[in-house]
């Protein structure tokens, strides 16, 4: 696409930046969600497969931040990527973009000084990540030059839009609760938002059955199961449509935040005060 794009003379800036933003949506939509499951996975062809697929999107930190942060304290303060009640989607964007980031390399820095290493050790992944990044820009600017690697980077910035969109749905408003013993309760199925609608789940290959993908993180998704409604909340809409309400904040609070507050009724009726969340 980049290589056309570069050498076509009748495309319109309009049509290139349509374009880019249709590359990009599938790219978020399929790419980074066959990212995510190959991830997960024990195998190591798959995750280094997982690995170039985000470099493909200049998202490789992604990896780490999902596994080492988000699958650990979502429904928590320290997961940037469990949307806040009330956050709307454009403040939360903007939000991870600065956040994700940095947790994912204090993550990495943990565990690498958790294991006596300095953190520019060579098995901080974050070199493969560069590397990895660098060569996706290489083959871009190969393609189209400087250009290519403008045309490149946008379609990543849409595919990691559609990425946090998804993100954004998944676990918005949904709190843990806070122990006496300054921890916090482990991941249930309520703590996500789950959608059974089959179009949708055919195209997010299961995703949308996220309570489970949350009990056993490395199951295939052909294998993932649907919660009952009385043990995990359910979505009024695929996440495809809940994504496009979710860029108008006001319908989407207005469909959404009545959910929430019957969701904290019902898992935490003797919640009173939700300014610190459940505890």
């Amino acid at each position: 696409m980049i290589w056309w794009i570069t050498r076509s003379t009748h495309l319109s800036g309009l049509e290139i930046i349509l374009l880019m933003f249709g590359m990009g949506v599938v790219s978020g939509t399929i790419g980074i969600v066959y990212a995510h499951e190959l991830l997960h996975q024990r195998n190591r062809l798959e995750r280094w497969l997982g690995d170039l697929l985000l470099a493909s999107v200049l998202y490789s930190h992604f990896r780490t931040e999902h596994l080492l942060v988000h699958h650990i304290h979502v429904g928590t303060p320290r997961d940037a990527v469990s949307a806040r009640y009330n956050e709307g989607f454009h403040r939360f964007f903007w939000r991870v973009l600065r956040e994700c980031p940095a947790s994912a390399w204090a993550a990495e820095r943990a565990k690498l000084a958790r294991a006596g290493r300095p953190v520019w050790h060579r098995s901080n992944p974050f070199w493969r990540y560069g590397a990895l990044q660098a060569g996706a820009l290489v083959l871009a600017f190969g393609l189209g030059g400087w250009l290519g690697v403008g045309l490149f980077a946008l379609q990543a910035f849409f595919a990691i839009w559609q990425l946090e969109l998804t993100n954004y749905i998944e676990h918005y408003g949904l709190t843990r609760r806070l122990l006496p013993n300054g921890k916090y309760e482990p991941v249930r199925p309520h703590h996500s938002w789950n959608a059974p609608h089959r179009a949708s789940n055919w195209l997010l290959i299961n995703l949308q059955r996220h309570s489970d993908h949350h009990y056993k993180p490395d199951r295939r998704f052909p294998l993932l199961q649907t919660y009952p409604q009385d043990t995990a909340p359910m979505l009024p809409m695929g996440y495809p449509a809940m994504g496009v309400l979710a860029m108008i904040p006001p319908l989407w609070r207005r469909r959404m935040n009545p959910r929430v507050r019957a969701w904290r009724r019902q898992y935490y009726p003797d919640v009173t005060d939700w300014k610190a969340g459940p505890a």
